[in-house]
């Protein structure tokens, strides 16, 4: 082999940085199928382009492209011309699943979030999202309530590990703050999971709408009391021997979480817990994958948040006055459950 082929086996290759910028066409076309119904039309046995255009009525030629580009994405399986889902999408991206979680994308996907990354670099010269209504903690944020009826699927698993670690030490008459409830999930599954536990449940009032709606469709309605207003302004009254701090505290800087600690821990009872969820990097910051990379969604949709390490976090709570704070890991979930104690 000559010196000139050896060089040229070991030369970088412009592929990685080909993917990368092209990257938005996944995201497109994972909605498109979505919207299509692409995967549960091959989960229903139409395996070819012919039958799966027919039953998603698309073009042919369409269909063969898109099923041929998620082949490679890893979303379908191609084997002598006919199609199949991959594990992943069959458990996620068919409607007929109960682990369904394609409407996921009328929140992460939608316009409105995605506009908050169309100039980065004038993100990352500000330091922070460009937006002047303070981005997604905006007062009222209209995304919220589509965030709630979008997200809640994808929260059922934390929701279930944290409920496991959480409601054996409640006592019978437990009563349970939850913050920012969203979709109320987190609140729901403590209330199922504690047939005696009281909830409250914190958010803008057209987000509890959403929440109360989900707490009626599982049973639960009658021990979820309503709360709306701003977790840094309202009253949040006292006596509770949990609280629920999910997805919140990263959308702001340290000193706003331990003003919002020290709120929270005036509401607790003595000994009470706060259950903090949250995606928690490693110390280098680049570890786990899912963790590090939430960091560039605070930076793009607010001002001052980001995805702490648990030294971070340990030091905010323990700045507020709490005495001792625990991490949980809820593998398979990308997410860190951190206890803390009054």
């Amino acid at each position: 082999m000559s010196p000139k082929s050896t060089q040229s086996q070991h030369a970088p290759s412009p592929e990685r940085l080909f993917q990368a910028l092209n990257a938005y066409q996944l995201t497109n076309c994972l909605r498109g199928a979505i919207e299509l119904d692409l995967f549960t039309a091959i989960a229903e046995g139409n395996d070819t382009t012919v039958k799966i255009s027919r039953r998603v009525k698309a073009s042919e030629r369409g269909t063969r492209i898109l099923c041929d580009y998620l082949t490679v994405a890893g979303f379908i399986e191609k084997q002598n011309g006919r199609y199949q889902l991959s594990t992943e999408a069959a458990t996620f991206l068919d409607r007929r699943s109960p682990a369904y979680l394609g409407g996921i994308t009328r929140f992460i996907a939608t316009p409105e979030l995605r506009g908050y990354f169309d100039d980065i670099a004038a993100v990352v010269r500000k330091g922070g999202t460009l937006s002047a209504q303070q981005g997604t903690v905006a007062e009222n944020n209209s995304i919220w309530v589509e965030f709630a009826r979008s997200m809640a699927p994808l929260m059922q698993l934390p929701a279930q590990l944290m409920a496991e670690i959480l409601t054996p030490a409640l006592p019978p008459s437990a009563s349970v703050l939850d913050i920012a409830a969203g979709h109320g999930t987190f609140g729901i599954t403590i209330a199922q999971a504690h047939p005696t536990a009281q909830i409250t449940a914190l958010d803008w009032a057209s987000v509890l709408d959403v929440a109360m709606e989900n707490a009626a469709a599982q049973g639960v309605a009658n021990r979820v009391r309503r709360l709306p207003g701003s977790a840094f302004a309202v009253d949040l009254g006292s006596g509770y021997d949990l609280v629920l701090l999910t997805n919140f505290l990263h959308h702001f800087d340290p000193p706003t979480c331990e003003s919002l600690l020290k709120r929270i821990r005036a509401a607790v009872k003595p000994g009470g817990r706060v259950a903090t969820l949250e995606f928690v990097p490693n110390s280098d910051r680049v570890s786990p994958a899912a963790a590090a990379t939430f960091s560039m969604m605070m930076l793009g949709t607010t001002d001052a948040g980001d995805a702490y390490t648990f030294a971070e976090f340990d030091e905010m709570f323990r700045n507020a006055g709490y005495r001792q704070n625990e991490a949980h890991a809820l593998t398979p979930s990308p997410e860190t459950l951190i206890v803390s104690y009054a």
